[in-house]
C-alpha cells in the first residue's frame, strides 16, 4: 500500500516491533466509523475556524488586524508538532487528532479571513470547490472510474514529493534573504499553472486515501485506526482547500 499522504504511508497498519499487520477482529476498523470519525474533525475545525474568523473582523474593526497572527502562528506550527506525534504514534490519535483539528481551524479561520477580505466570496468558492471534489473522487473510487494501481500511486507520491521539495526550497530561499520563486506565489500564467497543478495532486491524494483506508478496513486493522485514518484525510483536505485558496486568489489578482 502506497499513500502520498505522509500520515498514511505503506507501514501504517504494521507493528513497528513485529513488522506484522496489527489486527484486533473484537474491534476492527470499519468504513462508518473512519466516516464519522472524519465528520467530527471537520466540525472541530470548523469551529476552530469560526472563533478565529470572528476575532479577525474585531481586530480589523479595531485598526489592529495583526492581532490575530498568534492565532495563526500558533496553529500552525502547533498543528505541525501535533501531526508529527500522531504519525509517530499513531495509537495517541484519539486525542491528537482532535488537538490537530483545534489548531489548524484557528490557523485556516485567520487565514481565510484575510484571503475574504481581499477578495470577496473567495472562501465559500474554496470550500465548494474542495467538498465538491471530494465527491466527485470518491464517486469515481466507488464506482471503479479511477483505480488507484501501483503506477498511479507512484505518480502521485512522486508529484507530492516534488512539490514538498520545491516548498522546502522557496522557504529556505527567502530565509536566506533571497526572492525565492516567484511563480510560487505570482499571477503570472506560469504561476497559475503551477497552483493548478498542485490542486490536481492534492485531489488525486485523496484517491490514494480512499484506497489505503479501504485496505484497512480488508485488512481489520484495529479501531483507534479509524481517528488515524480520519486524521490523514484530514490532513490532505486542508491542503487542497488551501491550495484552492491560492489558486483562486491568483485568478481573481489578474481581473
Amino acid at each position: 500500500m502506497r499513500s502520498g499522504n505522509p500520515a498514511l504511508k505503506d507501514n501504517t497498519f504494521l507493528d513497528l516491533g513485529s513488522g506484522t499487520l496489527v489486527r484486533n477482529d473484537a474491534g476492527a476498523m470499519s468504513i462508518n466509523g473512519t466516516v464519522n470519525k472524519t465528520a467530527l474533525l471537520l466540525v472541530i475545525t470548523l469551529a476552530g475556524a469560526l472563533f478565529t474568523w470572528s476575532q479577525f473582523a474585531t481586530a480589523v474593526a479595531a485598526g489592529n488586524p495583526g492581532a490575530v497572527m498568534p492565532y495563526v502562528w500558533g496553529g500552525a506550527i502547533g498543528g505541525f508538532v501535533v501531526a508529527l506525534v500522531t504519525i509517530f504514534k499513531k495509537e495517541w490519535a484519539m486525542v491528537t487528532a482532535p488537538v490537530y483539528a483545534v489548531l489548524e481551524g484557528l490557523f485556516l479561520g485567520a487565514v481565510s479571513a484575510m484571503f475574504e477580505m481581499r477578495y470577496p466570496g473567495i472562501v465559500m468558492q474554496a470550500v465548494g470547490l474542495t467538498f465538491g471534489t471530494l465527491a466527485a473522487l470518491l464517486m469515481a473510487y466507488r464506482s471503479g472510474l479511477i483505480k488507484a494501481t501501483e503506477n498511479f500511486k507512484l505518480g502521485v507520491v512522486a508529484a507530492t514529493g516534488g512539490i514538498a521539495l520545491l516548498y522546502l526550497v522557496n522557504i529556505g530561499m527567502r530565509l536566506f534573504g533571497f526572492d525565492g520563486m516567484g511563480f510560487i506565489h505570482e499571477s503570472s500564467l506560469m504561476g497559475i499553472a503551477f497552483s493548478g497543478f498542485v490542486v490536481v495532486i492534492a485531489a488525486l491524494n485523496l484517491v490514494l486515501d480512499f484506497d489505503f483506508i479501504e485496505s484497512g478496513v480488508e485488512q481489520g486493522a484495529p479501531k483507534h485506526m479509524e481517528w488515524y485514518a480520519a486524521f490523514g484525510l484530514l490532513v490532505t483536505l486542508i491542503w487542497l482547500y488551501l491550495e484552492m485558496l491560492r489558486l483562486l486568489s491568483k485568478l481573481q489578482s489578474r481581473n
